[in-house]
């Protein structure tokens, strides 16, 4: 497989997280780890279904190593996420949270066989501008109260951003064990929902499906691509181009009737798109074989 189809495949679970807040909002009351007990076991059973069909079970048998970073990093991550949000304002979580796309394009510098360019850099500052300028627009009122929700988001960040880079250096791993670590977190999220919540199932079909789809995309399908274009693909453009998950998220909300557009949000828009193609300029200028 080649580098660009692979971080083709890794946008596109870019574009499946997009989608994790509006459907979230359209799944109703479920509590925080009782919904990513759900949706990990169905985003679970769809990757043993892969293995399965594929005959892939020996790509369960990883290190324990692999087996940590795999587990927490999906768990660690939506734990710390779910704490910021009943912590914290959403907006101000979401934007302290997507500090993780900054994070893998400083962190990927670090990687063997890698370097770091000014390019990147400022392409992901733009990125980030972006995503500062379309959460200010909405209220950005930071209180001493919610520091303990700020920080559990702000660590977030560097969860994801390190189960990322850290997954290059496991390239060998075969994605189809993912399937392990999604399984894994939904019986550790449906531990901590025993032991935290009250459950509360949702109310119709359409909370159902809506369920069932952040099972199948944001909280399934998307982490096999994922995986896919760390380890293979352009890992510092992906890095940068996720900055367009908090705009299109945003769109899809509007669009839904969860929210309602505004300037900032065309602004955003604009730094965001500008960022990406900054930072791409090494793709840009490569010259076809």
């Amino acid at each position: 497989m080649s580098s660009a189809r692979a971080t083709i495949i890794g946008f596109s679970a870019i574009l499946m997280w997009s989608l994790l807040a509006v459907l979230t909002v359209a799944s109703g009351r479920v509590p925080p780890f009782q919904l990513a007990a759900m949706t990990f076991a169905v985003g679970g059973a769809i990757g043993a279904a892969w293995v399965a069909r594929t005959g892939a079970w020996r790509a369960l048998r990883q290190r324990p190593v692999v087996w940590a970073l795999g587990v927490g990093g999906l768990f660690g991550y939506h734990a710390l996420y779910f704490i910021a949000l009943r912590l914290a304002p959403p907006a101000e979580a979401g934007l302290l949270n997507y500090f993780w796309p900054l994070l893998i394009v400083l962190f990927s510098g670090l990687l063997p066989g890698e370097r770091l360019h000014l390019h990147s850099v400022i392409g992901a500052l733009l990125g980030l501008a972006g995503t500062v300028i379309l959460f200010l627009g909405k209220g950005l009122a930071p209180a001493l109260a919610y520091l303990p929700g700020y920080s559990a988001a702000f660590c977030a960040a560097f969860v994801w951003s390190g189960y990322s880079v850290l997954s290059r250096r496991f390239a060998a791993t075969p994605t189809a064990a993912v399937a392990g670590f999604c399984l894994a977190t939904a019986c550790l999220a449906a531990l901590c929902h025993l032991a935290l919540e009250t459950t509360v199932w949702p109310e119709n079909g359409t909370q159902w499906m809506a369920v069932l789809a952040l099972g199948v995309g944001p909280v399934g399908i998307a982490f096999y691509a994922w995986d896919v274009g760390v380890k293979r693909g352009d890992i510092r453009l992906l890095g940068v181009t996720s900055y367009a998950a908090p705009i299109l998220s945003t769109v899809f909300l509007v669009l839904a009737g969860y929210a309602e557009a505004s300037t900032t949000l065309g602004l955003a828009a604009i730094l965001i798109a500008v960022g990406g193609l900054w930072a791409s300029q090494d793709m840009l200028r490569r010259k076809p074989a």
